[in-house]
């Protein structure tokens, strides 16, 4: 018969007892996941914690092949790879599960593997629910690290997909600690140097398949690298919900968009790039303009430009940013209390259209704005004035006109463009005209000419003093005038002087000024630097209070989602009792129908024993009675005697039914008449 369970049937396989699993989502249903090679069955273990659930993967006929054995106890060695659990499997075959193929034929070469407990990526695209940053860098770098491992190990999954990667970082069920966030299924088409080529290959999954390389199927080494490409970047742009909001419906590309320029790969693209960074884009960009899987970056590209994003930062901006909406709606009077504030969260509600974060488009631009500032800060403190200059442009680009961030970075490419552009300084002082080197040889010049002048008339006059009385007056006069020029002179340079004394005065006068103009300012800077260092201080303090109201809220959180899941512990639990009980009574009634079966053929049996002792018992009689009939007829009635009293004795032991037998009950009065009176003669019957 077909194997079509149903929620709580029994099904032991290899020496254990499960229990078929309860659909969350339809009760009465069993548990059932169908894929393109077959239906994947929950088993619940009778024994045991929900984490050793297991998969029973029945495939469909075209799947069912005997090499199933070889190819998974190959891949079993795979199974502690992180992100590969599922390789731990076991096939049903004729030889160890004959009596169950039996029963039912459609468990020839089914699977058992470990159950993989939390949603696909497919029921993420599906849903539209929005990540965090957090979570999308999460989820990222645990799949890059898996298909890195597996790279390492020559390995591909060959069907990399949105229904086939799982993500146990969502699940409800508590797991062990070492468990992936990331697990991959499906894993049949899996690609190894040790393994055989499957005789069905896969084309790969709509919206995952390089449009190259659909036709031709896929199974080698690097298989997984476009559509591993096409996932991660899903994964990191579910944080924007321009991203998610494009997405096509059970994938982010249709198909037919698969490496060809459209407006989707741009939004994403795009998204990349601002979330994420340039690299983070490139990485997407080389995967998608490639012409063949091998020429995309591998998975450990993408697991080094992953792990050098600073997730502590990303984790402490959304802190800020739940601690700033929680503020807000506190001065607001929206409510007060934990519960309220996190409805504004993301993570709480799927359907809001707001960014990963809870901040509309305008906050992470100011977030980015405020990051290219920080690291402008730091090159210029480190001296490159010049690459300081370009962080600042390019923030520039994205605050709003008329913002106090727009003055402040403007100011800051101000400064950095005068101190760039500024020549060397002149410290030398002016020489005033009277003291340059020109004017002293000038004046030298002057007085060598006039002393030379005033020796030669000297000498004439004294050649001539006696007849010449009139060029000694013209001598005096010109000494007169020379000592009243000689005045004027020296007025002249006394009014100089007193010129220069004004200007030294105006001069220290302007200096004094000065001084007193940047020792004001100065003070004014330190006032404005102490009011500074107490509005941060103030604003630390409000974030360390914001942050100390947070971590209450995670607290309350963590308090009510522990409720929840023992709450969802009880209520297993009790379907756990039910089920208990309900399998209980239904062995119990298995056993009194196998006593009363057993009894029942115990009677059988010994309903024909006896019938085939008394059918001897009969034959028996008709030989005493025979012989006792001779031995009278021959006259020897010692020996009539003999077989008459062993005839009676056995026909007394079941006289009820000798006597409804043919005519043994005849014979049986003629044997008492006969007793009773040796004189009667036998009749011959």
């Amino acid at each position: 018969m077909s194997f079509q369970p149903n929620p709580g049937d029994s099904i032991r396989i290899n020496g254990k007892t499960y229990t078929v699993g309860q659909h969350p989502a339809a009760p009465g249903l069993a548990y059932a996941q169908a894929g393109r090679q077959g239906i994947v069955y929950q088993l619940l273990p009778v024994e045991g914690g929900m984490h050793e659930a297991k998969a029973l993967k029945v495939f469909f006929p075209k799947y069912r092949v005997p090499a199933m054995v070889y190819q998974s106890e190959t891949m079993e060695i795979y199974s502690e790879c992180p992100g590969l659990q599922v390789c731990k499997r076991d096939v049903l075959t004729p030889e160890r599960n004959g009596e169950l193929i039996a029963e039912h034929p459609d468990l020839l070469y089914a699977v058992l593997m470990p159950w993989v407990f939390g949603v696909t990526w497919f029921d993420m695209i599906a849903d539209q629910r929005q990540l965090k940053r957090t979570e999308s860098l999460s989820l990222a770098k645990a799949l890059s690290g898996i298909g890195s491992g597996m790279e390492q190990r020559r390995l591909a999954h060959c069907d990399l997909s949105a229904p086939n990667v799982m993500l146990p970082f969502f699940s409800e069920v508590d797991l062990p600690d070492n468990s992936s966030a990331v697990e991959l299924v499906d894993v049949e088409q899996m690609y190894s140097p040790k393994m055989d080529r499957p005789d069905v290959l896969l084309s790969g999954s709509p919206g995952y398949a390089a449009h190259r390389t659909v036709q031709s199927g896929l199974w080698s080494a690097y298989a997984d690298r476009f559509a591993g490409a096409i996932i991660l970047s899903e994964m990191l742009g579910w944080c924007d919900p321009h991203v998610v909001e494009k997405a096509w419906g059970e994938s982010y590309f249709d198909q037919h968009e698969m490496q060809n320029a459209c407006e989707r790969y741009f939004v994403l693209k795009k998204s990349l790039e601002r979330n994420w960074g340039a690299p983070i884009a490139d990485l997407f960009s080389r995967a998608w303009e490639s012409q063949d899987v091998s020429s995309c970056p591998t998975f450990g590209e993408w697991l080094v430009t992953l792990s050098s994003i600073d997730g502590e930062q990303i984790l402490q901006e959304e802190i800020e940013i739940f601690a700033v909406q929680q503020e807000g709606e506190e001065q607001s009077g929206i409510g007060a209390g934990a519960a309220e504030a996190a409805a504004a969260l993301p993570a709480v509600d799927p359907e809001a259209k707001e960014t990963h974060d809870g901040s509309s488009p305008d906050r992470q631009d100011d977030k980015i704005v405020r990051r290219l500032f920080s690291q402008a800060r730091e090159l210029e403190g480190k001296g490159n004035l010049g690459g300081a200059l370009e962080l600042y442009k390019s923030a520039h680009h994205f605050v709003p006109a008329g913002s106090p961030l727009q003055i402040e970075l403007e100011a800051a490419i101000r400064g950095l463009e005068e101190t760039l552009n500024a020549g060397p300084v002149d410290n030398a002082r002016k020489v005033p005209f009277y003291r340059s080197p020109k004017w002293l040889a000038v004046g030298a010049a002057v007085l060598l000419l006039i002393g030379g002048s005033g020796f030669a008339v000297n000498q004439i006059l004294a050649d001539r003093t006696e007849n010449r009385k009139a060029a000694a007056e013209a001598l005096l006069k010109q000494q007169e005038e020379a000592k009243q020029q000689e005045a004027k002179r020296q007025e002249e340079a006394e009014r100089q002087e007193e010129a220069k004394q004004a200007a030294l005065k105006k001069e220290n006068d302007e200096k004094k000024l000065q001084q007193a103009q940047a020792e004001k300012k100065r003070q004014q800077e330190e006032a404005q630097k102490l009011a500074q260092q107490k509005a941060e201080k103030q604003k630390l303090q409000e974030k360390y209070d914001q942050q100390a109201k947070y971590e209450a809220y995670l607290a309350q959180q963590k308090m009510i989602e522990e409720k929840k899941k023992e709450a969802e512990r009880k209520r297993l639990q009790e379907l756990q009792d039910k089920q208990a009980k309900y399998e209980a009574e239904q062995k119990r009634k298995q056993i009194e129908l196998a006593k009363k079966e057993a009894a029942r053929k115990e009677a059988a049996a010994k309903a024909r024993e006896l019938e085939k002792r008394r059918a001897k018992q009969v034959v028996l009689l008709i030989s005493y009675y025979n012989q006792a009939y001779n031995a009278q007829i021959g006259g020897k009635m010692d020996k009539a005697r003999t077989y008459s009293i062993q005839f009676t004795r056995l026909y007394e032991k079941d006289a009820q039914y000798f006597k409804k037998v043919g005519k043994v009950g005849t014979r049986a009065n003629a044997i008492y008449k006969f007793l009773s009176n040796y004189n009667y003669d036998l009749p011959n019957i």
